[in-house]
């Protein structure tokens, strides 16, 4: 592997926590459509538990910015069921399909909500009520704000921090999330908490 390439150590510290969670979630042989992969770094550890685990998962990761891809595609090259990383800006409104199945069996994401205009977290809600077959999961990782509970002084200080670097930047409230997958048609399924104060969220489609 090229020591040059991008590294994300916090993707380093929850890529184990995160797959224990999908085992769960995912059936053998899912199809799966990664949205914002970033380093791609999640896309290797999966793929390589999913080879030595038997699972067959095949995975999609995409990303919005064509700046990405070149290192996200040497990263991904010649993993055991990982396709050609796509590019795929939430917002717009052609996904691609799962090939050969009515869709895909999950669509994950990981630390995009907060570091993206509010209108993302619609588009995403959306894109994946129609990208998902029916059954299907968006499993959402990251800092949320929870309510009714309290948010541990970290994640205030990265919510101050994003804002005053990006005002359309910030953590977001679960109830808001909730409402956006609501709307799209996608039930809320399950909250898990994570480790560093973060959460898994998981929606399906009826």
């Amino acid at each position: 592997m090229n020591s040059a390439l991008p590294h994300s150590p916090a993707a380093d510290r929850n890529k184990g926590p995160i797959l224990d969670q999908l085992r769960a979630l995912l059936p053998v042989g899912a199809q799966v459509l990664e949205i914002a992969s970033g380093t791609g770094q999640h896309a290797e550890h999966f793929a390589l538990a999913s080879r030595s685990g038997g699972w067959g998962w095949q995975w999609q990761p995409s990303e919005a910015g064509p700046a990405s891809l070149p290192a996200l595609t040497e990263r991904l090259a010649a993993l055991p069921g990982v396709r050609a990383p796509l590019l795929l800006d939430v917002r717009q409104p052609d996904w691609p399909r799962a090939p050969g199945a009515s869709g895909w069996d999950g669509v994950y994401v990981a630390n995009l909500l907060h570091i993206s205009p509010w209108a993302c977290t619609g588009a995403l809600m959306r894109g994946a009520a129609r990208a998902l077959r029916p059954g299907g999961r968006l499993i959402v990782y990251g800092p949320f704000i929870v309510e009714g509970e309290p948010t541990s002084p970290s994640n205030q200080a990265f919510d101050i921090d994003l804002r005053s670097r990006d005002a359309a930047w910030g953590l977001r409230h679960l109830s808001d999330v909730q409402d956006e997958a609501r709307a799209a048609g996608l039930g809320f399924e399950a909250l898990h908490d994570m480790p560093a104060h973060n959460r898994l969220l998981v929606f399906a489609r009826p």
